[in-house]
């Protein structure tokens, strides 16, 4: 009996050892207090002749202990009852160690460790409709900081290994910076209105943190710690990838590369532990889960998940939860390539892919055919888009301000005007060049090639140049699948060798230039970005040589003859790029962290995400029912419009458009609905305009420069 009592003694106080020690010490100052006033009792009695009960005797000594002044209450003369006293003094001593030392430190320690718990992320949450992120990377501070202008508060939970510390600052620089530019901006804008009206627009516009942040670490793995984020009741799970260059070892950096490339398994481990808990009875429906996949071998893993998650489920029923996987490499790679034959969509894409002003929605459709024209009649601040199937559910796709101005309706009428639309309209020849490389390469071919094929039936050509080092050109060796590519080689160190042709390649093409200059994603950390803005130097030397030249000819160089296009890794080498004068600066990482946000919300957006970025012959493994690919285009008025239509509202010319692109009689061989989103301005100060808002209130005159946005099939 000993014996166990022993172990259970040796056990329990090892495993509960703060809840032993409370009870030690809370059962020792019972019995204290306790013996202490049976004592006293008896002393009152033999020395001042008073009877005292047991109940007030146990109250005389708590007070004595908590305030030594209340002795008065027991001695009333202390030279007449000196024994009393000194019986009295002791209990108040020893009283002042076993009750308000070992008691009081104990519950102060204790909250101490409760705060320490929550501070390392070691408590349950209680968390629900909120964002979780597991792990981290160069694009996580972007997701949180889109969130920004959501008109809603948000709350977001990030679970990673290690590196809390110098997360939760990426995080904070991130979200300070933005609000400070937002407040310029609304102050400026109040400045120049003056006056108690700019007061009124600064105070009701001034731009405010909703976004709560909890970082904590752990194991991504570990579903208890999962359970502690509150993962069942989050609205949407971003599962990222792990960045590669984030060594300082070359080797490590290689190994890295190298391991990624074959496979991430880490990802595939945590989808399915995650995909699990979501799909729980207790968890909540429909949510969301985005993961991050740069290698084929993850994706085919990830697809065979989702397969079997969605067979899963009941007989005429949904999968419980939603699993988008985004291909982050395919993904950049349509972009960049979109962006080299077109740059303003730069500007364009990097306002409807985020949660600042115009943006791309969908909300839940009807069976029934809703024709846009009908559409048109009642609503005037959304444009509508499209309607897909997406895992059986019909949506409608829209462009506009807010989710709410899909459904508004209004009374306005809109007086019809015509206009005369080109329908042979040509993209005419595209000249690229491209300085550098990435990991995205073979995917950024794919895009040029698929772009070919869609105009295959038109006059265009298509010229590409890639310029870079001998090495990298040789591990690219799928240049060599594409015959409209050239390469050059020339050493980054090299400047009048990658100058030089350069200058042969604009002098020798009439067209407009594309200039595409790539940074490195599998270089160190310090490394990062540097041979981009190389070759960003000695491109401005060329452009600024030819300025110069033209002052001396009398002929002006046009520096909208080459468009330049920088990618950089590191959001904080924008402001130096923007110092170079060049407008397109793709920050890679961005986007696709804004398409992660958006589709976090509406899960459906990532297959109307796929269909923009993709033309008609690129559409593989889509879940959605068979259509026509649109996507979206910049189009020259002087050629889009046979005749540039006069003076009048958005309104008027998105509807006169649509009208005649569907108009059989002007589309011979096939119509070609065509939406205007917007227009491109060259040179002017805001040189993109969406239509948002009410489009009878925008008015506008298009010049033979300016660019129209649209939607349409080609």
């Amino acid at each position: 009996m000993i014996r166990k009592f022993k172990e259970w003694y040796s056990i329990n106080i090892t495993k509960h050892t703060k809840w032993f020690l409370f009870f030690g010490i809370l059962v020792l100052n019972i019995l204290f207090i306790v013996v202490a006033s049976m004592v006293l009792k008896q002393i009152t009695q033999v020395t001042q002749g008073k009877e005292i009960g047991f109940f007030e005797g146990i109250y005389n000594t708590i007070t004595m202990i908590l305030d030594a002044g209340c002795i008065e209450n027991m001695v009333e003369d202390a030279a007449a009852t000196r024994n009393l006293a000194i019986a009295c003094i002791i209990v108040i001593l020893v009283g002042t160690l076993t009750f308000t030392g070992a008691l009081i430190g104990f519950i102060t320690n204790l909250i101490s460790g409760i705060i320490d718990n929550v501070d390392a992320g070691r408590r349950r949450m209680n968390a629900s409709n909120h964002t979780v992120i597991l792990n981290w990377n160069t694009r996580a501070s972007e997701i949180i900081n889109d969130l920004l202008y959501k008109p809603d508060k948000q709350e977001v939970i990030v679970l990673v290994e290690n590196g809390k510390e110098s997360i939760q600052k990426e995080i904070d620089e991130r979200i300070t910076g933005t609000i400070r530019r937002e407040r310029r901006k609304t102050h400026d804008d109040a400045r120049k209105m003056g006056g108690l009206k700019g007061l009124f627009y600064e105070l009701t516009h001034r731009f405010r943190n909703t976004v709560t942040v909890i970082v904590r670490e752990g194991d991504v793995f570990s579903t208890k710690q999962l359970e502690d984020i509150s993962l069942k009741h989050a609205k949407s799970v971003v599962i990222l990838g792990n960045d590669v260059n984030n060594t300082v070892c070359k080797f490590e950096t290689r190994d890295r590369l190298e391991s990624l490339k074959k496979g991430n398994s880490l990802t595939v481990k945590t989808l399915m532990q995650v995909a699990d808990m979501t799909a729980a009875e207790d968890s909540n429906d429909d949510q969301t889960i985005v993961v991050e996949i740069t290698d084929g071998w993850t994706m085919d893993l990830v697809k065979r998940i989702i397969k079997a998650k969605e067979s899963q489920a009941s007989d005429g029923h949904r999968a419980k939860n939603n699993i988008v996987a985004v291909d982050v490499n395919k993904t950049l790679g349509q972009i960049l390539s979109q962006f080299s034959l077109m740059p303003e969509l730069n500007s364009v894409y990097s306002e409807l892919f985020s949660n600042k002003g115009a943006a791309f929605y969908c909300t839940p459709a009807t069976g029934e055919e809703e024709k846009i024209e009908d559409y048109f009649e009642d609503h005037f601040h959304a444009i509508p888009l499209t309607r897909m199937r997406v895992k059986g559910d019909l949506s409608r796709y829209f462009v506009a301000e807010e989710q709410r101005d899909g459904s508004y309706t209004s009374r306005q009428k809109c007086d019809p005007i015509t206009v005369d639309m080109n329908p042979d309209y040509d993209n005419g020849t595209k000249n690229v060049i491209i300085l550098g490389h990435n990991s995205k390469m073979k995917e950024i071919m794919e895009g040029f090639e698929s772009f070919k094929r869609e105009w295959s039936d038109s006059t265009n050509e298509l010229k590409i140049t890639v310029i870079d080092d001998e090495a990298s050109l040789d591990k690219m060796d799928h240049y060599r699948d594409h015959a409209f590519v050239t390469t050059y080689d020339a050493d980054i160190y090299d400047k009048d060798r990658i100058s030089n042709k350069i200058r042969e390649i604009v002098d020798a093409n009439t067209s407009d230039t594309s200039v595409l200059i790539l940074s490195d994603d599998s270089v160190l950390k310090e490394d990062i970005d540097a041979n981009a803005l190389t070759n960003l130097v000695y491109l401005q030397d060329i452009i600024l040589e030819k300025i110069e030249n033209g002052k001396k000819t009398g002929v002006p160089f046009d520096t909208e003859s080459i468009d330049v296009i920088v990618e950089i890794i590191d959001p904080k080498h924008e402001d130096v790029v923007r110092s170079y004068s060049t407008n397109n600066v793709v920050i890679s990482n961005r986007y696709i962290s804004k398409m992660i946000t958006q589709i976090s919300d509406s899960f459906e957006l990532y297959s109307f995400y796929q269909d923009i970025l993709s033309y008609d012959d690129d559409q593989e493994d889509q879940d959605a029912t068979a259509f026509e690919s649109y996507e979206v285009y910049l189009k020259e008025a002087s050629r889009f419009f046979n005749t540039i239509p006069g003076k009048c509202t958005a309104a008027q010319l998105i509807r006169a458009v649509y009208k005649q692109s569907i108009d059989p009689a002007v589309f011979k061989n096939q119509i070609n609905p065509t939406l205007v989103l917007g227009y491109v301005r060259p040179h002017d100060t805001q040189p993109m305009h969406l239509f948002t808002g009410n489009q009878n209130d925008i008015e506008l005159e298009l010049t033979p420069r300016d660019k129209l946005i649209v939607y349409s099939l080609h």
